[in-house]
């Protein structure tokens, strides 16, 4: 088999079509408000996914349309560079970044994902479903702020003792791993094995930023929330 890397670089990038389409590339975004304007576009060198100061329920999401083009079995591993644009988040935004399949509004209802989760405290979570196995919000006990940092999903390293093979892994067994403050990767939640090995089928990018409707007012000078510079995945193609 040969491996492939696709690396999405942001700078310079444009915004990502308002609707489920790919016909200027892989990507597409998704808004969800009732009078605010929550936006997906890109800027400065990074795709920047924020929410405005409407106090309502809004959601940005940058993702690839629902065409899930990833073969899990495929993925060797997946990398995103991301930080915050603010040094504090209201307590009632929430994010998630990594791989998923078809988009919902709520994380947690994705049939099958590997993702990093981050809410207003800025401490990062990890989970993992499979539609069997659901790994919910383990914490890593590192946090996200506004010093950008790389996030990796590994899904060719990791492995289990069965009998017989003696070792096997991949999707069995998903590694996290992040920066931590002195700009190290490490891998997290060591004590938990994300086993996402009940999933068959096609996952994709995805990026979602969202808040309740109790949030306090964000000051418009801070509505860049989540902000993406690069995301690599490396994966198998051939027989």
């Amino acid at each position: 088999m040969d491996t492939r890397i696709l690396d999405y670089d942001f700078a310079g990038a444009q915004a990502p079509p308002l609707v489920a389409s790919r016909d200027g590339g892989p990507w597409c975004r998704f808004t969800a408000e009732t009078g605010g304007t929550p936006t997906v576009k890109a800027a400065d060198g990074y795709m920047k996914l924020y929410l405005d100061t409407t106090l309502e329920n809004q959601l940005a999401c940058l993702y690839m349309g629902d065409i899930l083009p990833f073969d899990i079995d495929a993925i060797k591993q997946v990398d995103f560079w991301a930080k915050l644009g603010a040094a504090t988040v209201p307590a009632s935004v929430s994010l998630a970044f990594g791989l998923a399949s078809a988009r919902n509004n709520d994380p947690d209802s994705i049939a099958a994902h590997a993702l990093f989760r981050c809410s207003g405290s800025g401490s990062v979570f990890c989970e993992t479903d499979d539609g069997t196995n659901d790994n919910d919000d383990k914490s890593t006990g590192l946090t996200l702020g506004t010093t950008l940092k790389r996030f990796s999903i590994d899904f060719g390293s990791g492995v289990k003792t069965v009998v017989p093979p003696p070792n096997a892994g991949g999707k069995a067994n998903v590694l996290f791993s992040m920066d931590d403050d002195n700009q190290n990767l490490r891998q997290v939640c060591r004590s938990t094995r994300f086993d996402m090995s009940n999933y068959s089928d096609g996952l994709q990018l995805f990026a979602q930023i969202q808040k309740g409707a109790a949030s306090s007012v964000i000051a418009a000078d801070v509505t860049a929330y989540l902000l993406i510079q690069r995301i690599r995945i490396r994966y198998q193609v051939g027989a």
